[in-house]
């Protein structure tokens, strides 16, 4: 069930005023920048300016040694190594050594691992295999902090290590030659959020002495590729490497990227922006790692010859294809799975497992999961004795932490509050499901919901092409600076037109006379829970998009709810119906909550009826008997009633629903149904 709190940031129209006056700025520029806490002159500076610049890369720890030790090896033509990741932040940054390294004459190759087989990170047959090809240093980008026993193996062969990543260092460091990471102790860099890239180009401009004009102008591309793709935060000197990069994408004359942004469909005179780069060259990049040997994507952005370049990035591109095609088709069973089985749907944490799901898209999937249900997913693949698979989570319960109380179930595991990985014993699938519920109930009796945070409100009648033209001015939009959402209240939905051989919806939407078109992406008709008539709440975007020649404005729903549907007694009352579906102890309030009355069900029954069994939303008409006494977790309860005592046939609960009734001889004792009696027996809480 798709639900989710929707939240609008205050607003301070007095202060938006004054901001707009004394910098010449459109009132709803200034709104935007009131709201989302840019108060002072500096701050609006350092986001609307363009004098920042990047802090000397000599300010972080050991960089001084990192350049020293990789200067010696290109004066001595050493064999140096760059040791890389699979992902798209891995691939760039590689890319940008290897290609420096090899202009200034060095003796150099890479490595990227292999997803499957090898996993993310140093590893000792990759350090045994680069020392029996004579390399004297390794230096990682993207990957090395948490490498100890590998360097330590590359000391014991004679390697050294530079160490340059971006993650979270552990308690012990590597007995690297130099580690550089700006989130060590005792770093004196005044940025910290880097990517593995973002670290990769401090690197090269230290090696260069600190001259940072020339290296930005040279590799600010590829940084850009590498921040964006990570989801790295958009401020301070990210910004001023993605806005570098940017609008060097189209001018840097690199055949590798001008091939996969033409392979993409895009064409040579489409403005790039960080979002775009998030739908056309990163996936793409990403596909290489997934779903098969990512040294090809090193190979593009190092290609030097057209005929090469444009043959690659057909093969890429082919590679996301297949991707998408496996997401698509493993979603699909998941879901399916999901739904069909009570104690997957109605868990705090839903972990679903099949056999020989592709490992390279359980972390997509889970995240499709993790937004349809609102809740903490795992998706796991069976593999013989083992299981491997990707987790994703929602604000407020850290996946990690979760994984590491679950840490006897598994055989190895890793992540961060928001996403995690592990690898486990196939038997101790349901170990580890039921482990990690446990760990739930006990640290969140009720599971955090998904939040939806709006800037705010608009009137239908004052949106205009004028107000994306403002907004430009904050992008590129990106981590802790993301794209402007709107709220749209009190919609009434006045035409469903399907377009893009159905695949997506124009909803023709209009309030007080106003009328707008939105685009509703990726849902078909049939998916879609509401029907012409409904008052919608609309959660959109405002872009300028180009239409035969011309700029035109297009609102894109991002998500859509019924209007007066108050989220947070429609998620409490389905949390819980979800704890009596999980046979949980239930209070007199929640049971009160659930149970139906005579007349509650005689107005259900009747409701249906008239629908002769045609496809309903669950939310919608929660709403609308909501005068009858209903909330979503007792119409939900009530139709489980009426399918157990053989009154109806329902559909899988998902946002769409039908309802066939059935034909019976005689009354039916409703209130003789053994969920009704098992709801009311239910004590503790």
């Amino acid at each position: 069930m798709d639900l989710k709190l929707w939240k609008v940031a205050p607003l301070n129209k007095d202060r938006a005023a004054q901001l707009a006056e004394r910098h010449s700025l459109p009132f709803f520029l200034a709104m935007l920048l009131e709201i989302r806490g840019y108060h002072t002159d500096e701050q609006i500076e350092a986001l609307l300016g363009g004098d920042a610049v990047l802090s000397d890369p000599f300010l972080m720890k050991d960089m001084d040694k990192a350049a020293v030790r990789i200067r010696r090896a290109i004066d001595d033509f050493e064999k140096i190594a760059v040791y890389g990741d699979y992902d798209a932040d891995g691939v760039t940054a590689t890319a940008m050594l290897f290609t420096y390294l090899e202009a200034v004459g060095a003796d150099v190759l890479y490595y990227i691992p292999q997803r499957e087989g090898e996993g993310y990170g140093m590893n000792r047959h990759a350090v045994e295999l680069l020392h029996g090809q004579g390399v004297k240093l390794i230096v990682t980008v993207d990957n090395g902090i948490s490498s100890v026993e590998e360097v330590a193996l590359a000391n014991s062969l004679g390697m050294d290590v530079v160490v340059t990543d971006h993650h979270r260092p552990q308690e012990k460091l590597p007995d690297a030659v130099a580690v550089v990471d700006a989130y060590q102790e005792s770093d004196n860099s005044p940025y910290k959020d880097f990517s593995g890239a973002g670290v990769a180009l401090k690197l090269l401009i230290a090696l260069e002495d600190g001259e940072a004009e020339g290296i930005l102008e040279e590799y600010a591309d590829l940084a850009v590729i590498g921040t964006v793709a990570d989801a790295m935060p958009i401020t301070g000197e990210n910004r001023l490497i993605v806005k570098a990069g940017l609008s060097s994408l189209r001018r840097s004359g690199r055949l590798g990227v001008t091939a996969l942004l033409e392979q993409s469909g895009s064409s040579a005179e489409q403005e790039i922006t960080a979002t775009g780069l998030s739908f056309t060259l990163i996936p793409r990049i990403n596909a290489t790692g997934r779903m098969g040997s990512p040294d090809r994507a090193v190979r593009l952005l190092c290609c030097e010859y057209e005929e090469e370049a444009n043959a690659l990035a057909r093969e890429i591109c082919e590679d996301n294809e297949r991707r998408r095609q496996e997401e698509a088709a493993i979603s699909q069973e998941a879901i399916a799975a999901i739904e069909k089985d009570p104690s997957l749907l109605y868990s705090r944490v839903i972990v679903v497992s099949g056999k020989g799901w592709h490992h390279g898209v359980l972390g997509i999937v889970a995240a499709r999961i993790t937004e349809r249900f609102g809740k903490p997913s795992f998706v796991l693949s069976e593999d013989g004795e083992f299981a491997k698979g990707s987790g994703r989570s929602v604000q407020g319960f850290s996946l990690f932490d979760a994984v590491v109380a679950c840490g006897e179930t598994l055989e190895r595991y890793g992540g961060h509050p928001m996403a995690a990985g592990v690898t486990l014993k196939s038997e101790n699938i349901n170990a580890f499901r039921e482990k990690i519920n446990e760990y739930a109930k006990e640290k969140n009796p009720e599971m955090p919901a998904p939040v939806l945070s709006l800037d705010c409100r608009l009137n239908p009648a004052s949106v205009n092409a004028e107000m994306p033209k403002a907004l430009q001015r904050l992008e590129p939009f990106g981590g802790g600076n993301p794209q402007p959402l709107f709220g749209l209240f009190g919609m009434e939905l006045r035409e469903i037109v399907p377009v893009g051989n159905g695949g997506h919806l124009r909803l023709v939407c209009q309030k007080n006379g106003a009328f707008l078109h939105c685009m509703r992406f990726r849902v078909r008709q049939e998916d879609f829970p509401f029907t012409v008539g409904d008052k919608l709440d609309l959660a959109v975007t405002l872009d300028l998009r180009e239409y035969r020649g011309e700029l035109r404005l297009t609102v894109t729903a991002r998500d859509i709810r019924l209007s007066g549907m108050e989220d947070d007694i429609a998620l409490r009352s389905y949390r819980v119906y979800e704890k009596f579906r999980r046979r949980e102890d239930l209070t007199e309030e929640e049971r009160a909550l659930l149970s139906p009355t005579r007349s509650e069900l005689a107005a259900l029954y009747r409701l249906l009826a008239s629908l002769h069994g045609a496809p309903f939303g669950v939310q919608t008409t929660a709403l609308s008997l909501k005068d009858q006494g209903f909330q979503l977790g007792k119409l939900l309860f009530c139709l489980d009633m009426l399918e157990e005592r053989r009154l109806a046939k329902c559909s899988p609960q998902s946002d769409v629903m039908t309802v066939q009734l059935k034909k019976t001889e005689g009354k039916v004792d409703m209130f003789a149904s053994p969920i009704y009696i098992e709801l009311q027996s239910r004590q503790g809480g």
